[in-house]
């Protein structure tokens, strides 16, 4: 049985925000290999989605700091 209501919508909210970060992330030549919506924060009655971010090299941190001081104001 397919999801419906506010729970589904707020699922698809956070993969499609998810999606989103994976590709603006790509394009800076970076991956987070455990880029993905975290399970655990969907469990609940009233969900609220987490995308978690997961881990990474140091290198890959660093490039992602830089990333984001280039985009900063």
């Amino acid at each position: 049985m397919a999801e419906r209501g506010p729970a589904a919508g707020k699922r698809r909210d956070a993969e499609q925000a998810c999606g989103e970060l994976r590709t603006a992330l790509k394009g800076a030549g970076i991956t987070l290999p455990s880029l993905a919506v975290d399970p655990v924060s969907l469990a609940d009655h009233f969900p609220q989605p987490l995308v978690e971010l997961g881990r990474c090299t140091p290198d890959v941190a660093r490039r992602l700091a830089e990333a984001v001081r280039t985009c900063a104001p």
